[in-house]
């Protein structure tokens, strides 16, 4: 039956209905009122002749449908199916910066993290938090107020020690046994969560009776301290309400479009002023339709999100605003509303939106280097970091066989490599192919070395490889005390990123990514450093085995011949007298006549002829 026939046969009902092509793949979704008449409007004159429906009916088999009570239904069908299918055809939400939240664990002793990723694991998350440094400003408070931790330790079972955060009275030490209660740990968790939900009186009130508490019983200081908490969380409380008062939560949408290529600005307009900015790209768009786009981009923003702000400024109408609107009113629980300015101040603002998203095109679309401290920036998005990474430090571990191991570490600093500060590590306790020993040893004798110097630790550890090496250097971190240590690892093949404390959620970055051509060019040179070195400890042994039968040559004298010459190779091409420079004349005849037995064979038989 072909298509034209299936879609007259199609009920006039509210649905989503999806083209496919001949292998079953989703090629389209989208959604209707009247699936009959909405897909039959695909065969018409008017849309035949367009580009994007001519190829989408040209490549498509069938056409397949779910059918829905209303149209509010299938808009959220229509979504959760884009965002499952991944068609070629829709509009996909490309994001380069997601939004940050608190994620507050569900645990014996709960922890408290910064987060851009929602996860189902029974943790509770708020937020999300613009701009995107108040997240970790407010975790911040909260290890330094209430003392939850933020570390990555097992808490399953206990230490031996606590680490730095708990002699600087920023965590209860649930590590260690006998430094806290379950008790206090969850009445520190209480206050901490009161505090996040904006129930700043309640939270107030249960502090006062601890401090009444405590100065009865005599225990002056912890009163102090509680009385300095109260005076700073009503500070806060009072702050709240002035920006409360101040102006509107708007986000603020703006675009430039080349097509297939198009950059999106979003604007976040907070207690009446920007307080962040969001980046969108497409490379690949098969066809650029304004009204269709905003539609596909902002159910694809808000539908699955838990914040939705008072309104949303868009640069064109479209055709499901009023739905999408109800359906964000409901979702939030107030009003919600969808406009498009057309003068005034929030024109101006919108009108910002689209210079900003023109800038970003061009350094993303006309091959302009963004600056250092642009990937910088990027990176810490990407990876979720507190701040920009000044210095990276980055591991590899390089053997055959298990044989003459080694290990490299370079360094990455303020925008270049820092070649003066890269390490070699001939590996001493891993016997046989053990890559993850391996990187448990060279972690742990680079940080246990700063530690024990004092030293200040690197913005970020990147380690070349998966999961196996990125969980053998937090082991060795954490066997050091050394908590909150930014870690990451890049797996070879699929270039995915997996950050500690968030390896269920890896990170795959667009390939003409800055911050992925960065993290590249950093692991590959952690690479080109290991190898380099392991073979030139495989030339020492094979030289050491092969000169180790001449009498008079040792360790000494091999490692003089590779320092002077540089290589194998040149040992062997070194003429007698360039040996003999080296390790003198009588030695030099024998190493010569040991690798060159037959040139020697041949000057014996010359000498012999009359």
């Amino acid at each position: 039956m072909e298509l034209r026939e299936k879609a007259a046969r199609l009920p006039a009902a509210p649905g989503v209905y999806l083209y496919k092509d001949a292998e079953g793949a989703v090629l389209y979704v989208g959604k209707a009122k009247n699936l009959r008449a909405r897909v039959r409007s695909y065969f018409s004159d008017d849309r035949l002749g367009d580009t994007k429906t001519g190829t989408l009916l040209g490549e498509a088999r069938d056409i397949d449908y779910i059918l829905v009570d209303n149209e509010k239904e299938a808009l959220a069908l229509e979504n959760n199916l884009i965002k499952q299918w991944k068609p070629r055809f829709n509009v996909l939400l490309r994001d380069d910066k997601t939004y940050p939240y608190l994620k507050l664990t569900r645990e014996k002793f709960p922890r408290i993290y910064v987060t851009r990723r929602l996860v189902k694991d029974g943790s509770t998350y708020f937020g999300p938090y613009f701009p995107g440094n108040l997240a970790h400003r407010l975790r911040h408070f909260i290890n330094r107020e209430f003392r939850v931790p933020s570390c990555k330790i097992d808490l399953t079972r206990t230490h031996p020690q606590p680490c730095l955060q708990y002699h600087i009275h920023r965590c209860l030490g649930p590590c260690v046994e006998g430094l806290t209660t379950v008790e206090a740990h969850a009445e520190a968790v209480r206050n901490a969560r009161l505090f996040l939900e904006g129930r700043h009186r309640e939270l107030t009130a249960r502090l006062r009776e601890r401090m009444q508490q405590a100065s009865e019983e005599l225990r002056f200081e912890e009163a102090a301290t509680l009385r300095d908490l109260i005076a700073t969380v009503e500070e806060l409380d009072e702050k709240q309400k002035v920006a409360a008062a101040q102006g509107d939560n708007i986000d603020i949408f703006g675009y430039y479009a080349e097509p297939p290529q198009v950059a999106v600005n979003l604007f976040h307009l907070r207690n009446g002023r920007v307080v962040d900015r969001r980046e969108y790209f497409w490379e690949d768009l098969a066809e650029f339709d304004p009204p269709e786009f905003f539609s596909a981009l902002l159910k694809q923003v808000y539908l699955d999100q838990p914040y939705i702000p008072d309104r949303i400024h868009v640069p064109v109408e479209f055709e499901d605003r009023e739905l999408l609107e109800e359906m964000l009113t409901e979702k939030r629980g107030r009003k919600v509303e969808i406009h498009t300015p057309q003068r005034g101040q929030k024109r101006a603002l919108l009108e910002l939106a689209e210079t900003n998203a023109r800038h970003g095109f061009e350094q993303r679309f006309r091959v302009m280097r963004p600056s250092a401290r642009a990937i910088q920036e990027s990176l810490a998005e990407a990876l979720g970091l507190e701040e920009p990474p000044r210095r990276i430090e980055c591991f590899d571990v390089s053997h055959i066989q298990g044989t003459d191991q080694v290990a490299s570490m370079v360094v990455w600093e303020d925008g270049r490599m820092k070649k003066s500060d890269y390490r070699k590590f001939i590996l001493r306790t891993v016997a046989g192919n053990d890559d993850f020993a391996a990187m448990r040893e060279v972690i742990t004798r680079r940080y246990g070395r700063l530690k024990a110097e004092g030293d200040p630790l690197p913005s970020l550890v990147l380690v070349d490889g998966g999961l196996g090496q990125l969980h053998a250097a937090a082991q060795a971190l954490e066997a050091l005390g050394i908590a909150d240590q930014p870690l990451a690892a890049i797996a070879k093949r699929e270039e995915l990123l997996y950050v500690l404390g968030q390896e269920e959620e890896p990170i795959r970055l667009e390939r003409s990514s800055p911050v992925l051509h960065l993290i590249q060019t950093v692991r590959d040179e952690a690479h080109r450093f290991a190898v380099t070195f392991h073979r030139q400890r495989r030339s020492t042994s094979r030289l050491a085995s092969e000169l180790d039968q001449i009498p008079g040559v040792g360790p000494k004298t091999v490692a003089k011949l590779l320092r002077r010459l540089g290589s194998l190779r040149r040992v062997r091409e070194a003429s007698e007298e360039e040996l003999a420079a080296v390790v003198g004349p009588a030695l030099a005849r024998r190493i010569r006549s040991h690798l060159h037995p037959e040139a020697a064979g041949a000057g014996e038989t010359a000498a012999q002829q009359p």
